[in-house]
Parts: C-alpha cells; sequence; structure tokens
C-alpha cells in the first residue's frame, strides 16, 4: 500500500486525496485549525457527481507524526510555500516523490530545462533559495491540473468539472518512477497524461489564466463577463502577446493566438476563478506565481512586458490593500 501525503486539503488537494484513498493509498493530511478538526471528525470529503465521498485519513499539523511517504501532493498556493519549505523535511526519504499540483511557474522551472536559463533560480518563488533547499529538484515531478474543484467547507472539496491530470519529469525523461505514477493516477480515476516536457504544460495553462486570475480577483467578474467585454479581452490579449514571446525564447513556442484560448475559455461557460474564491475568502492570492514571475522572465529574455506591467501593479495593489499579498 503506498503512502501518500497531501500537503494543502483545499479543493484541489482534497478531491485529489479522496480519489487516491478510494484507490487503495494509505492517506495522511497536514492540517491544522478548522480543516485539521474537520478531519478528525468526518475524514477527508469530496463532493463528486451528486455523491458525497469520505475516507479516513491520519492527519496532524506536525509532519514528524506522518512519517516518510512514497508520494507527497503538493495542492498548496504559491504563498504558503515558504512556510511548507519549513515544515515538509520529516515527509521526505530518499525515494518520496514530491508532486506539485499548483498553478504558476514553480521553483524548479528551469532545473534540467531552459537551454542557457538552465538553472537560473526564480526570485518571484523563491527569493532566498529556502524552497530549492528543502524541496530538491531530484524529489520533484511537475503537474497540471485540468479541474475546476471549490472548497464547499473545510476538509470537504466540490468539483465542479474537469478531470485532467498532466504529470512530468522536470528532464523530460520518461523514467520509472513517472510511469509508475501515471498508472496510480489512473487508477484513481483521473485521466492522466505523461508529459514530454511539463514546464510547456504549465506554461500554457499560465499563458491562460495569469489574465483571467488577477482581472476577475480586481473586478469580481466571472469569466464570461471578463472575456465577454471587449476592451478587456483585447488588453488580455496584449498580455498574452508579451507571455507569448517570453515563452518562445525560452524554448516554449506557442502556435495558438490569444482569440484561439479566449474560445476554449468561453466555452467552459460563467465560473469563478480559484484567485477570486481567494480574495472572497480573504486568503491570500497567487499573483508572485502568476505574473510577477512572468515579468521577471520578461527581463531575463528581453521582452518588454508593458501591458503585464500594469496588470501585476493592478492586482499587487489591490491585494496589498487588502492585506492578501
Amino acid at each position: 500500500m503506498m503512502k501518500v501525503c497531501i500537503y494543502g486539503a483545499g479543493a484541489i488537494g482534497a478531491w485529489m486525496g479522496v480519489r487516491l484513498a478510494r484507490a487503495g493509498c494509505q492517506l495522511s493530511v497536514v492540517a491544522r485549525g478548522a480543516t485539521l478538526q474537520a478531519l478528525q471528525q468526518h475524514g477527508l470529503r469530496c463532493r463528486e457527481g451528486g455523491t458525497e465521498y469520505a475516507v479516513p485519513v491520519l492527519t496532524s499539523t506536525n509532519p514528524a507524526e506522518l512519517g516518510v511517504q512514497d508520494l507527497v501532493v503538493l495542492a498548496v498556493k504559491a504563498p504558503a510555500l515558504a512556510e511548507v519549505a519549513r515544515h515538509i523535511q520529516p515527509l521526505l526519504g530518499p525515494s518520496t516523490v514530491v508532486l506539485t499540483a499548483m498553478n504558476g511557474v514553480p521553483w524548479w522551472f528551469f532545473h534540467g530545462f531552459g537551454d542557457q536559463f538552465a538553472g537560473t533560480p526564480l526570485k518571484a518563488i523563491d527569493p532566498k533559495g529556502g524552497i530549492a533547499a528543502a524541496i530538491p529538484a531530484a524529489h520533484v515531478i511537475g503537474g497540471v491540473v485540468h479541474a475546476s474543484c471549490s472548497l464547499a467547507e473545510p476538509g470537504c472539496a466540490q468539483h465542479h468539472f474537469g478531470n485532467r491530470l498532466i504529470v512530468g519529469e522536470p528532464s523530460g525523461q520518461k523514467t520509472g518512477r513517472v510511469q509508475q505514477l501515471v498508472q496510480l493516477l489512473s487508477q484513481a480515476g483521473f485521466e492522466t497524461e505523461l508529459s514530454a516536457q511539463i514546464q510547456k504544460d504549465i506554461w500554457y495553462k499560465l499563458w491562460g489564466n495569469m489574465t483571467v486570475n488577477p482581472i476577475s480577483a480586481l473586478t469580481g467578474a466571472t469569466t464570461d463577463k471578463i472575456l465577454g467585454d471587449k476592451l478587456v479581452r483585447d488588453f488580455i490579449s496584449k498580455v498574452m502577446i508579451e507571455a507569448k514571446e517570453i515563452g518562445a525564447r525560452i524554448g516554449i513556442p506557442i502556435f495558438q493566438q490569444p482569440e484561439d484560448r479566449h474560445a476554449v475559455t468561453m466555452k467552459l461557460g460563467a465560473f469563478k476563478t480559484s484567485m477570486l474564491q481567494d480574495v472572497e475568502a480573504g486568503r491570500p492570492v497567487e499573483i508572485d506565481a502568476l505574473v510577477t514571475v512572468v515579468q521577471e522572465l520578461g527581463a531575463l529574455t528581453g521582452v518588454p512586458t508593458p501591458y503585464t506591467d500594469v496588470l501585476l501593479g493592478l492586482a499587487r495593489l489591490q491585494a496589498r490593500t487588502r492585506g492578501l499579498l
């Protein structure tokens, strides 16, 4: 039985954890506060397709009480990473895999990737290098989640739509451990794809949500209203063109145009982005992993980012004003 720990039992973490437990994994969760109490009383829960599933879990605020794991699913928001790095060590053995199921550009982005930029640390994500030191890239398998979930209540996720997970080694190699992970996730009911270069999948997802997420947080609007406003839509397209040029210079060409991506998003209908949900709940927002890092990559690659700068300035000002940064 594989020992799996969910670090970050929010909407995505709870959804993935319930699926993995039902597939036979021995599940534990690092939690605190209301989430810890809910897990102790009710187990980890997920509402999906009109049914609520609940699974028993071993839970603690102290990772040392949970011990070394085979797999750690890191499903926290980017602002929490520095705190996670200070406590995660007891979960990691020599062979532990850390699956990053997170939005935005990760700290290990240029590990084994990026040609002349390979090995470049990203200050927007890990300014003091503490995350990279605590969670070495050798443990990491990257993940991209294409699903919409919300937190119905502490310890209980509500799954809305989407069931796709993309995973891959930072190096792009088809290792035994990543193939085993694909098999496990598939057995747990996820539509799982093995990526030949996970950084490309991360960047492609970022290309869409680096704009809609902060704009939804600023305006309170759902995605259909954001993309239905021509002025806002045109502004988003200009930001995306800057990011597209940055991607081309780091080896991630995007062959679509912004309008192609807008059409895909519009088909999903009216929904609240994860960043808007965070603002409404008073939680810290992921501006650095979604927008600040793009500005940093623009400077690194020599791509001017005037529209990205405007978006970052407005989103950062709102977050600071609300105490969410």
